[in-house]
């Protein structure tokens, strides 16, 4: 299947939208060379060859890099629903947002690694989140817990 890539230009005008949607904060631009550079690297099938495997590497990039003065947490959320979008997954992009929300904050504070972040987004994608053994790594992630 082929998918539906975002370009800088529109992850920019995604960051301005998002930050003045969701209540404000600084606009500046950091590190977007870092942002281009996972907009393309994404598109690697070798590397992502799952749509859930581009989304986790946007999110996980869009949340650590900083590319962004302010909202990269949100913007992390906001570029992943776009995608969604552009490729047909209406049904769940709502669902995606509402769920990510706690999710980004624990990304970027790193105690959700890539690994699990794929998890998670593969079950909300796909339905599955409510599955316990998911809902049992995430709450040792948080926590902290070594020995999971």
């Amino acid at each position: 299947m082929a998918f539906i890539y975002l370009t800088l230009e529109q992850a920019v005008e995604v960051h301005r939208k998002t930050v003045e949607v969701s209540g404000g904060g600084a606009l500046g631009h950091l590190e977007l060379g870092k942002l281009e550079s996972v907009l393309q690297h994404m598109q690697n099938d070798e590397y992502y060859p799952t749509f859930e495997d581009k989304l986790t590497h946007l999110f996980f990039s869009a949340c650590k890099f900083h590319s962004f003065q302010d909202g990269n947490k949100r913007i992390a959320i906001t570029l992943c629903a776009q995608m969604l979008l552009l490729n047909g997954y209406l049904y769940c992009s709502g669902h995606f947002i509402r769920e990510m929300e706690n999710i980004s904050y624990h990304v970027a504070a790193g105690n959700i690694d890539k690994d699990l972040l794929n998890e998670i987004i593969s079950a909300v994608i796909s339905g599955d989140e409510n599955d316990e053994g998911l809902k049992l790594k995430i709450l040792h992630a948080i926590a902290g817990d070594e020995n999971k």
